[in-house]
This record gives structure tokens, C-alpha cells and sequence, in this order.
């Protein structure tokens, strides 16, 4: 009988790393967890404490890593990934792309296992190819405000690959594209999350610029599905994963209020610095390499999604973003 692997995932009480600890358990493999709760939160894991095959380590990644465990396969998904906190610490979005990545890329060096790490479209910045491949090397402003996102995402990929190629670590590149699901934090400032939250409450929905910008929603199953197949492929370089059928805010806007049977108006406002105009991924490679492509239905996964945020309390629909980062302002 082949022994239980072990994966170390970082950014696992995180909205896609707690469903990635749900998927791998289900796989049959043993998951240590690691999160210091700046952006995840405790009750996205709370069901698997009790579980045999899973541990978890509060720990920040910036922060020399010690495990004792063998490791087969680590996840690096540890990292802001909305707006409103990678411009709320901005700083530690920065460390943890560049810190963090360092510390784990050594810890998989030392525990010869393989590490797949979770980049992102924004590498992309405001594209001038669309859709955009794997290929294509982005547009984006190194000293703007979302550059501390941008450019820490960048860095990462180039020391997977350094580590790839000086020490021969095995490394799995996944740029990740507009995910959304049970478990996102409802006021974190993207854009699904935003609007039903904003029609559950009978508040107008806010639309930035004139909404004729464009995103791809990708369901987190078919996200995770994906994720897993790359680890287990023989790639080392970066992969899309996403959802090609692209809508403009505006038009999902108007889907968000028919889902909520609402009617609320749309209020518009101006366009923040750097906002991508256009996003969809060329998924072509992922369906060549890995035999994969999104499966889950836009109005299946939406209807999901909303049943999810309609099921919190009252409190929990009505409080404000609640994080506090002011411990990490000093660094």
C-alpha cells in the first residue's frame, strides 16, 4: 500500500486555500495548514481541526518556516489577494511574494518536494493582448498603487524559476484568474463578493468607471480541479487557470440584481489607478496539458455563491470590513 503523501498549504484558512485543504484531504493525502489569519479567517477550517489528516501551523511564511514533517508537495497560497488589503498593507503583500516565497522555496530545496506557486492574471497588469496567454508579458506599472500586488506576484514566478533551474527544485506555476465561491470575504472589495453583499443589504450596487470593463469568473471547483492537475503534471512553467466567457461589470451588475430578485439602481464612480480594462485567459494550454477546462456553469456557481452569503447572520452581512493591520505597519 503507497504511503499517505503529506502537503504543506500556505494560506490555508484563505478563501481558495481552505478549499484546497478540503480537496487534498479528500484525495486521501495528509495537509498541514499554515496561516497567521492576516487575511484568512479560523472558521474557513474550523471542520477539519478534528480531522486526522490535517495539522496547522499559525505562522507568517516572512518568518523562517520550520516543519518537521517529510513533505511530498507544498502549495504557496499565502498572500492578499483583494484590493482593499494588499493597499492596506502594502508592505507585507510585498514580503510575502518575495520573504515568504524565498523561505518556501527552501523548505521544498531542503525537503526535495515539489512546490506549485499561486501567481496571479494581474501579472498581466492592464493588457494590450486579450485574451491573454501565457506568453505575453503584461502591462504593468511597477510604481502604481496596485504594483505592490502586481510586482510581488512577478518576483515570485522569477525565483520559482531560478530555484528551478540553479537548484533544480521542482516548481508548478498557477496564474490565477477571477475566482469566486463560498468562503470569499464579503467585504473585501472584489467585485462578486461586493455586489450580492450590496443587494442582500437593498443597497445601490457601485459600478467603477462606465462598466464596459471586462472580468472572467471562474467557479472554485473547476479553480481547485485545476490547480490539483498542475501539481501533478510534469510543467514547471506558468499555467492560466480561469474561465474564458467574459462579461463587463456592467452586465454582471444587472445579473447580480436579477439573481437577488432586487431592484436596486446602479451608482457609478470613478475608475480606480491601474484597473485592468480587460480580463480573460487563453486557456489553451490548460486544455493541451492538462486536459482541463472550467465545467461549472456562470448561473450555477452564482446561484451557489449567493445561497452561501444569503446563509450569514445579520451581523456578518451588515459589519465592515473588520481586519486589523495595524500590527504589521511597523514592518
Amino acid at each position: 500500500m503507497e504511503a499517505q503523501k503529506t502537503i504543506l498549504i500556505t494560506g490555508a484558512a484563505g478563501f481558495l486555500g481552505s478549499h484546497l485543504c478540503d480537496r487534498f484531504i479528500k484525495e486521501g493525502y495528509k495537509v498541514i495548514g499554515m496561516d497567521n489569519y492576516i487575511t484568512g479567517d479560523r472558521k474557513n477550517i474550523n471542520h477539519l481541526f478534528n480531522h486526522t489528516s490535517f495539522s496547522f501551523i499559525e505562522h507568517d511564511v516572512t518568518e523562517h518556516i520550520k516543519i518537521k514533517d517529510e513533505l511530498d508537495f507544498i502549495l504557496h497560497f499565502a498572500s492578499p489577494a483583494s484590493p482593499i488589503d494588499y493597499l492596506k498593507i502594502p508592505i507585507q503583500t510585498l514580503k510575502v511574494g518575495s520573504l515568504g516565497t524565498h523561505n518556501l522555496l527552501g523548505l521544498a530545496k531542503a525537503k526535495k518536494a515539489r512546490i506549485l506557486i499561486a501567481s496571479t492574471s494581474e501579472i498581466y497588469g492592464d493588457p494590450l493582448v486579450h485574451p491573454q496567454p501565457e506568453s505575453y508579458f503584461g502591462n504593468v506599472s511597477t510604481i502604481g498603487p496596485r504594483g505592490v500586488y502586481d510586482e510581488a506576484k512577478r518576483f515570485q514566478e522569477s525565483i520559482t524559476m531560478a530555484y528551478h533551474r540553479f537548484h533544480g527544485v521542482e516548481v508548478r506555476i498557477v496564474r490565477i484568474f477571477n475566482t469566486y465561491g463560498p468562503r470569499m470575504r464579503l467585504n473585501d472589495g472584489r467585485v462578486i463578493p461586493a455586489f450580492m453583499g450590496q443587494v442582500l443589504r437593498g443597497e445601490d450596487l457601485t459600478v467603477f468607471g462606465d462598466g464596459s470593463q471586462t472580468r472572467s469568473f471562474c467557479y472554485v471547483d473547476d479553480q481547485v480541479e485545476g490547480i490539483f492537475r498542475l501539481l501533478l503534471s510534469d510543467y514547471s512553467e506558468p499555467v492560466n487557470i480561469g474561465n474564458p466567457h467574459e462579461t463587463t461589470i456592467l452586465d454582471f451588475a444587472k445579473e447580480i440584481i436579477k439573481l437577488g430578485e432586487s431592484e436596486q439602481k446602479i451608482i457609478y464612480k470613478p475608475l480606480p489607478q491601474n484597473d485592468p480594462l480587460q480580463r480573460q485567459p487563453d486557456i489553451s494550454l490548460a486544455k493541451r496539458l492538462l486536459n482541463w477546462e472550467p465545467k461549472v456553469p456562470r448561473e450555477i456557481g452564482m446561484k451557489i455563491t449567493f445561497d452561501y452569503f444569503k446563509s450569514l447572520s445579520h451581523d456578518e452581512l451588515y459589519k465592515k470590513e473588520h481586519k486589523d493591520f495595524s500590527k504589521y505597519h511597523k514592518h
